[in-house]
């Protein structure tokens, strides 16, 4: 199975396993990886989501090769019908595109190794990413004479300043684990042998705050970035008035007069 789950405390750690290809990803892995997600926003228990590579060489290349062929349909069609669907008459593509999870628990990317064309378009869809010292990154397709296909150019834009991302995307070249930690696009460059724990300890950290205020603080990020300053400071009040009313929000004031740490259950 490419797609390994398990849960440590209140951290879902996914890793994607298929390293005699450097951890490309067949549909049905795709398929996996996108219900597994579902599951962990799903689940209580889970706060925050690591996402990782198995082995050394590679977080993930993209789609495996032998879902790289041409669709036995016409684009138009399968566009026009669900992702699965579309996936299973051959076209493969949007299945890395997120964005319909509604995944609002925090995914750390973990990047050991090799991060190109859909894998880059999956890390760049987490919401923090640190790398190993021996990582690499790329969008190649436009050497294949396509593009990327689920927004890696927009993706890559809003995460590094335009020449860089215009750059990456127009000549296809992978750039070093240091040359993305200078353009901002991973928050940390670790040693191979300390990544994951970096990782974990990362996400217990982001674990021990309200669990609602954490996903509501992401929801924010995402779905009101685009608006002006008028309509985002009232959704923010928006959800800072739910948030006034949780159980969690009593909790952390409680246990902020008796000096203590606080317990919070995500209600």
């Amino acid at each position: 199975m490419a797609i390994q789950f398990k849960i440590i405390e209140h951290v879902a750690v996914v890793t994607l396993d298929a390293q005699p290809t450097n951890n490309t990803l067949s549909v049905s892995d795709l398929m996996h990886l996108r219900k597994t997600l579902v599951a962990c926003q799903d689940d209580e228990q889970v706060r925050v989501i690591v996402l990782t590579g198995a082995g050394e060489r590679a977080f993930c290349c993209g789609a495996s090769q032998k879902e790289s062929s041409l669709p036995g349909r016409g684009h138009v069609a399968g566009s026009l019908k669900s992702r699965e669907t579309e996936a299973e008459e051959g076209g493969y593509t949007r299945l890395f595109d997120l964005s319909d999870l509604d995944i609002w628990k925090p995914v750390i990317a973990a990047i050991n190794g090799a991060c190109l064309g859909g894998g880059l378009e999956l890390a760049l869809q987490c919401d923090v990413r640190i790398a190993a010292s021996g990582a690499t990154f790329g969008l190649p397709e436009v050497r294949d004479a396509t593009i990327p296909a689920a927004g890696g150019v927009q993706y890559l834009m809003r995460a590094v300043a335009t020449v860089h991302a215009m750059k990456m995307a127009l000549t296809g070249e992978p750039i070093s684990a240091e040359h993305a930690l200078r353009i901002g696009l991973i928050a940390e460059l670790l040693p191979q042998e300390n990544l994951l724990s970096t990782a974990l300890d990362l996400a217990v950290r982001i674990a021990a705050n309200g669990p609602l205020a954490v996903q509501s603080i992401k929801r924010l990020a995402l779905q009101a970035a685009h608006m002006a300053p008028r309509d985002f400071a009232s959704q923010a009040h928006l959800h800072w008035g739910l948030l006034r009313d949780s159980l969690d929000h009593a909790e952390g004031r409680e246990a902020m007069a008796e000096n203590r740490s606080p317990k919070y259950t995500g209600a």
